[in-house]
């Protein structure tokens, strides 16, 4: 027999006992005894984050975006995406923000806007993104990471949005945050 529940906003997990698995410098896998929703036991596995993800659209007078170009290892494919990185959870996400940008780009922005907050994946862990617009940019020289081999593409962002709606742009940040970018603009 299914029990009818009522949404609620409390948490209805209990949990019994949390085991860390794995940990690196940018994550922890931990594995949780619970109690679900229904009263029965289960293993919920969790994903730490050590750091915010931090997206950033610069964008300049004449609705012009930067795109960023990878080949990303996990998903094992090549992926354009809005500039971004990891922000350590200890400092101003809008400094981690700027520097990214610095990076990846080049470009510097005197004009900084938060477009939006967003959990990636909710269900296995609890990694938070911010996502900044970044106007008044001038150019210089980027400083990429020894992980990063980037290519960068000027577009507009009418072409950005397109890449999105045409499935050539897919990482869930750089879809959310240019979709909605472009119906703020609109």
């Amino acid at each position: 027999m299914i029990k009818n529940r009522l949404p609620t906003t409390r948490n209805p997990w209990k949990r019994q006992s949390s085991k860390k698995i794995f940990d690196n410098p940018w994550l922890s896998l931990h594995e949780d005894k619970v109690i679900n929703p229904g009263g029965g036991l289960s293993l919920y596995g969790k994903i730490n984050f050590k750091n915010l993800a931090i997206g950033i659209i610069p964008l300049d007078r004449d609705n012009n975006t930067w795109l960023v170009g990878q080949y990303r290892y996990v998903p094992d494919c090549y992926s354009w995406e809005i500039p971004m990185g990891g922000g350590p959870l200890d400092i101003d996400p809008l400094e981690s923000a700027k520097r990214e940008l610095k990076e990846e780009t080049g470009l510097t922005a005197d004009d900084w806007q938060i477009l939006m907050k967003l959990h990636t994946s909710n269900s296995v862990t609890d990694e938070q993104g911010l996502v900044y617009i970044a106007r008044d940019l001038t150019p210089g020289e980027t400083q990429f990471e020894e992980t990063e081999e980037l290519l960068i593409k000027k577009v507009s962002l009418d072409e950005a949005v397109e890449r999105v709606l045409s499935g050539e742009i897919t990482d869930a940040i750089s879809v959310a945050a240019l979709l909605k970018l472009h119906k703020l603009e609109v």
